[in-house]
């Protein structure tokens, strides 16, 4: 199997890599099949002295084909990732660590909880563009952004989380591995 994404140290990780090999093989066959008709039609129906256009409505039953196929295609995608989906947005575990993440113009604030283990107090420890968690822990992230919008996006963990002002918007991973891992912004 093609294997170019980054290493993955998620728990969910393996589920997100599964689905997306899935969809890439499916668009990678797709685009093959589209090519080579049309690279075919390209040759088929060139231009040839004494032809003349003509026109023809096409075919219905093609038509239907090439719709019906998509469509059962995404909703059978969405049914294999609802299982995922349902694990990683709705059914969060409870955190063992609780990370207050906040989004600004080119960077990330994360705020850990004091001593006291509260958040909003003055022990307070805030990190500027460093996240720093435990491995094998269940850390929830409370993402919120202050001016922009933003996309928490850890690539080796397979958490990608888009950010908005006004809004807290929940996350968690479990980190399996120790390491130093990037967090660009994915959004444009």
């Amino acid at each position: 199997m093609l294997n170019w994404l980054p290493e993955n140290i998620s728990t969910y990780g393996a589920e997100i890599d599964r689905l997306f090999y899935i969809i890439y093989y499916i668009t990678m066959i797709a685009f093959i099949l589209v090519a080579v008709t049309m690279i075919w039609f390209l040759i088929r129906y060139r231009r040839r002295e004494g032809g003349r256009a003509k026109y023809t409505h096409g075919n219905n039953t093609l038509e239907v084909i090439w719709t019906i196929i998509p469509a059962v295609i995404l909703v059978v995608l969405g049914i294999m990732g609802q299982s995922t989906w349902a694990k990683i947005k709705i059914d969060m575990p409870p955190g063992d660590i609780f990370v207050n993440v906040s989004a600004k113009q080119f960077n990330w604030d994360m705020t850990y909880p004091g001593p006291d283990g509260k958040f909003g107090t003055k022990d307070d420890v805030i990190v500027e563009n460093e996240l720093h968690v435990p491995v094998n822990k269940v850390v929830r992230i409370d993402l919120t952004a202050t001016d922009v919008i933003h996309s928490f996006f850890v690539p080796n963990l397979r958490l990608k989380q888009d950010t908005v002002p006004g809004r807290v918007i929940p996350t968690w991973f479990e980190a399996t591995k120790p390491g130093i891992y990037e967090i660009p912004c994915a959004e444009l």
